[in-house]
């Protein structure tokens, strides 16, 4: 059975795409950049050694992680917030924090924190208690 018909325009407008991006390597564009020097020479060193499609690729990964991360939905730094709320913990604080787990859990919920970040500090905290050594994380 023969596949359904494609509307003509709809073919062209995919042959136009297709051939769009097998000649792109052709054509040359040229972009207005504002920055330093250095930032120039580091942006002209990707361009001339990936391929069009990398370059693109970083740069539309690197804009939904900054929309991301200024919509308040990304929270970068998992490990940094553990190392933030433990690294100068002394093991007697460690103990009462602990002792009180229910109430801390309520402060770093305050504070934002999802449950698994907060299992990740719990895990470091009994760490301290117990051998006064940290992980390794």
């Amino acid at each position: 059975m023969p596949s359904p018909p494609i509307k003509k325009n709809r073919q062209r407008s995919r042959n136009k795409k297709i051939n769009e991006l097998t000649n792109s390597k052709d054509k040359k564009f040229y972009l207005e950049f504002k920055g330093s020097r250095s930032q120039y020479k580091e942006i002209k060193f990707y361009f001339d050694n990936l391929s069009s499609n990398l370059v693109i690729s970083g740069l539309r990964f690197s804009y939904n992680r900054n929309k991301a991360t200024l919509g308040g939905y990304l929270n970068p730094g998992r490990k940094s917030i553990v190392k933030k709320e433990t690294h100068l913990m002394t093991r007697k604080q460690a103990k009462i924090r602990i002792k009180n787990w229910k109430v801390m859990i309520k402060r770093y919920r305050e504070k934002g924190y999802s449950y698994p970040t907060i299992s990740r500090i719990k895990k470091q905290i009994i760490m301290i208690v117990s051998n006064n050594k940290k992980l390794k994380n």
